[in-house]
């Protein structure tokens, strides 16, 4: 199996995808120190404790491919949020309050995301001009 981002988007939910990147970025202990060697006496808990952990190769590579499977996830649940959050009537101002970006940053951030789904063709023509009608005119 190959570790991309693209596999592991279609094999993982959400839910499961950032699941699995919080075990393994938890189990990594971030260390740089290679082939310590300690004595500790084999009654000593303590020597559990101070343990440390790694990651192998296949396990890193999964690392990242899952931070990307997860930030793509969010991000395509995005134009979702912004669409019912503008359907709702919410005002610009409070969708980039959320967002924590000006209310044109948060403009702009929509329709990146239309063109986006558009040109991936998640969004046929229809949807997109629906979507962009929902956004009204650029905040100033």
């Amino acid at each position: 199996m190959s570790i991309t981002p693209e596999v592991l988007g279609q094999e993982l939910s959400l839910t499961t995808a950032v699941t699995r990147l919080d075990f393994l970025s938890r189990r990594d202990s971030g260390t740089t120190t290679l082939n310590t060697v300690r004595d500790a006496d084999a009654d000593d808990w303590s020597s559990v404790k101070d343990a440390t952990t790694s990651l192998d190769v296949p396990e890193s590579l999964e690392l990242l491919a899952l931070g990307e499977v997860v930030a793509r996830k969010a991000r395509d649940s995005q134009l979702t949020g912004f669409r019912a959050a503008l359907r709702g009537g919410a005002t610009w101002q409070q969708v980039a309050a959320a967002l924590d970006v000006t209310p044109e940053e948060a403009w702009a951030a929509y329709h990146r995301l239309i063109e986006r789904q558009e040109r991936a063709r998640a969004l046929d023509p229809d949807a997109a001009a629906a979507a962009r009608g929902l956004a009204g005119a650029r905040p100033s």
